[in-house]
């Protein structure tokens, strides 16, 4: 089973999409389960609706979990393990305070030594345990030797004794922390795949750690991929400015890897997609090259489907649109473009007199099929030039002096001749 963890305390990032995505696509690989979980463990900081919104959100880029899981359920087993741990003695309560910890922390900050808690609680006689009436954290028993793993992406790992540090499991109010949770519910869910951000790296010994003291022997695989730079755009702004679902997850499979610029759906990633061509370098976020992409899933939409984009729902005006798709990136942009074609027009004053003549007779002219047809036609009552018609039209059809051919436009627009005509 593969799984994406996230908060109900802040909106969805384009960096955790992208681990989500990834998660989602292996599972599949893999034809494993996929889970949603909701680390709501920290009760003051949860913002109410922000699950179900988080939920939608990634059920609207494809990511669709068959259960979603929430961490607070598994409580009683985060206390029931944090107890098993004290009473074989892997674990053991700590009454330090937090301005005697901060002291201790700013001292080795100051000696430039990497701060790890010096055991002070750890050595205490049973009878200062009992008896002590000091709130208390529980924190698991530092490693006796390295942590090594082997990560999908970053390749050997190795986390000295002290890096893992003697962490706390359980704090003053007996909850647990995120780290003792989240590797205990991977136990409980028999996770085999972990996908994680570069900056959780350093959780995933601690995970290792609490496992192996509670004898868990299953091994878990980690993959945690490089920073994206520059991603602090909100995921809402670019849905908002009309890039496509499909084209961003496209790009959050694909970006800073082999595969970087291939075009594919997420229904395809399973054959397309591979974990271990991602490279270790951090990659910056490209607006343009998502642009780029965008364009292409836009060609790939159904004629219909993309004139719906636009404000229609008609498969014409969607091949209309896909006329300016190339010098145009984004639904929102196309649904501009393509408005500019049903308002007013406006006419120099050399063609304002011949372009007034026209719409008085497409006002009153047949149904043409043809373009030809339907410009001779013009030709004939009016007794204008063919050439001046021609730039009449072409303004009308296309509301700017340069893009795609005439006879294009018409094709698209023939259905709807008297209402751009104006």
């Amino acid at each position: 089973m593969l799984r994406f963890a996230c908060a109900p305390t802040a909106d969805l990032t384009l960096d955790e999409l992208r681990v989500a995505l990834m998660n989602f696509v292996v599972s599949i690989q893999r034809e494993e389960r996929f889970v949603i979980r909701i680390e709501d463990i920290d009760q003051q900081r949860n913002i109410e609706g922000k699950d179900a919104e988080l939920v939608a959100l990634l059920e609207l880029f494809g990511v669709i979990g068959e259960e979603v899981l929430y961490q607070s359920k598994n409580f009683k087993f985060h206390s029931a393990m944090a107890i098993d741990l004290l009473h074989r003695k892997k674990a053991f309560n700590c009454f330090c305070s937090e301005k005697e910890l901060d002291a201790k922390e700013a001292a080795a900050k100051e000696q430039k030594r990497l701060y790890s808690y010096d055991g002070t609680c750890e050595r205490l006689p049973a009878e200062e345990i009992i008896d002590n009436p000091k709130p208390f954290t529980v924190r698991i028993k530092k490693p006796d030797s390295d942590i090594v793993f082997k990560d999908k992406i970053q390749g050997k790992l190795s986390f000295t004794p002290d890096e893992v540090d003697s962490f706390i499991i359980l704090n003053v109010d007996k909850t647990p922390t995120r780290t003792f949770a989240t590797a205990v519910d991977d136990m409980l869910s028999d996770i085999s795949v972990v996908i994680e951000s570069e900056e959780k790296v350093e959780e995933a010994p601690r995970h290792i750690h609490v496992r192996k003291s509670l004898g868990y022997d299953k091994e878990i695989e980690y993959a945690h991929l490089p920073p994206l730079l520059d991603a602090g755009v909100e995921i809402k702004m670019l849905l908002e400015e009309g890039f496509l679902p499909e084209a961003i997850a496209n790009y959050l499979l694909t970006v800073g890897s082999e595969m970087q610029g291939d075009v594919f759906r997420l229904e395809e990633a399973k054959e397309r997609f591979d974990l271990e061509k991602i490279e270790k370098n951090a990659v910056k976020f490209d607006k343009e090259k998502l642009r780029l992409l965008n364009r292409a899933h836009l060609k790939l939409l159904d004629d219909k489907e993309l004139s719906r984009y636009v404000g229609f729902a008609d498969a014409e005006v969607g091949r209309l649109a896909k006329l300016f798709i190339d010098e145009i990136g984004t639904t929102k942009e196309l649904k501009k473009r393509i408005q500019l074609i049903f308002d007013k027009k406006e006419f120099s004053s050399q063609l304002q007199k011949s372009a007034e003549t026209l719409k008085e007779l497409v006002a009153e002219a047949p149904y043409f099929d043809e373009y030809e047809v339907f410009r001779e036609y013009l030709i004939q009552k009016s007794t204008l030039p063919k050439e001046e018609i021609e730039e009449v039209l072409y303004i009308y059809l296309n509301a700017k002096e340069n893009g795609p051919q005439i006879e294009h436009l018409y094709k698209c627009l023939k259905n709807y001749i008297k209402e751009v005509v104006v």
